[in-house]
């Protein structure tokens, strides 16, 4: 059971330069209307820019967020994933949220950097295509599953053409929707099923 909105933890979403700010958009929507409050972080809190121009100024840095203050840390992908080692600090940030019990959401470039970090060696997950985590070098590849999304604990992971499953699966382990209700909502946003419109409509979740 979800808990009320006066006692949720925030959401932290990762900003950094290169981020693909199309990636986490259905999460995040959804995640505030469900009554979570929404905590940028970046490298430190000077501007970061995504790769659509957007200008963001994160609200916190890096160094100040603590596992247990929050409720779920996603990471969008970002060209750095691959070309520096620039997004490590948050690769090893996500390994301190995931021992803490806190849950992390990775997609796209992101799960390489998860990857790199040990941290899907031992965890089912998906990416954009196996052979793009096997170019990590990482140990986790007998772990990999072909799926739009993936979660596996407190770990949830897809590839970049699946920004409504990750959504999903975001919203199904935060238990914003469930059920019937999390069913029609992927449909609408995947979809784009009239049928299930009209279950969001009179659950009140559109």
């Amino acid at each position: 059971m979800s808990t009320s909105p006066a006692t949720r933890k925030p959401v932290y979403l990762a900003v950094y330069d290169t981020l693909a700010d199309w990636e986490t958009g259905h999460a995040t929507a959804h995640l505030a209307r469900g009554g979570y409050e929404i905590r940028t972080v970046g490298p430190s809190t000077r501007p970061v820019t995504s790769l659509g121009g957007l200008r963001v100024r994160p609200g916190l840095a890096l160094a100040d967020v603590r596992p247990e203050d929050g409720a779920l840390l996603i990471l969008p992908g970002a060209d750095l994933w691959d070309t520096s080692d620039d997004l490590a600090p948050f690769a090893r940030a996500a390994g301190e949220f995931l021992a803490a019990g806190t849950p992390v959401a990775a997609i796209c470039g992101a799960t390489a950097g998860l990857a790199r970090a040990g941290l899907l060696d031992d965890r089912a997950h998906t990416s954009a295509v196996s052979f793009y985590l096997a170019a990590t070098g990482y140990a986790g590849g007998g772990r990999y599953v072909d799926a739009d999304a993936v979660t596996d604990g407190n770990l949830i992971t897809a590839g970049p053409t699946e920004p409504v499953a990750f959504a999903r699966e975001v919203l199904r382990l935060l238990g914003v929707y469930d059920g019937e209700v999390l069913d029609a909502w992927y449909r609408l946003f995947h979809d784009s099923d009239p049928e299930a419109y009209a279950v969001l409509q009179k659950a009140g979740a559109r």
